[in-house]
């Protein structure tokens, strides 16, 4: 079967918009995806798809799960690097987002296709 641009355009849009409603789920939390770009022991900033970063605190409640393969392990923050993907599920506190659990696998240890699940 073969798709002609205006097909792929629309596909694409049609994928845009899907993730881009993924940042708002389950109920009041948010979603924030992407690579990590910085970590402090407070803070983590995530570099989304759309090129926008996101900061993201980490509180003593955070869980932490690392992907590897098709498992996920209990993980703490001193597993997070730079560059991980992460897919974090975060509350609104007035500006800010506080992380309740934070998903990451490593770019070198997931490979092209493994992308963290939620």
């Amino acid at each position: 079967m073969k798709i002609s641009i205006r097909g792929k355009l629309i596909i694409f849009a049609g994928a845009a918009a899907l993730l881009a409603s993924m940042t708002m789920a389950h109920g009041d939390k948010k979603h924030v995806i992407g690579t990590v770009e910085k970590i402090t022991s407070e803070s983590v900033v995530v570099k989304t798809a759309a090129g926008k970063s996101v900061e993201v605190k980490l509180i003593a409640a955070t869980n932490y799960v690392s992907r590897v393969g098709s498992e996920d392990k209990p993980a703490k923050v001193s597993d997070l690097a730079v560059g991980d993907r992460v897919v974090i599920h975060a509350t609104p506190k007035g500006e800010t987002l506080e992380a309740d659990e934070v998903k990451f696998s490593s770019p070198s240890a997931s490979g092209a296709t493994a992308k963290p699940q939620h």
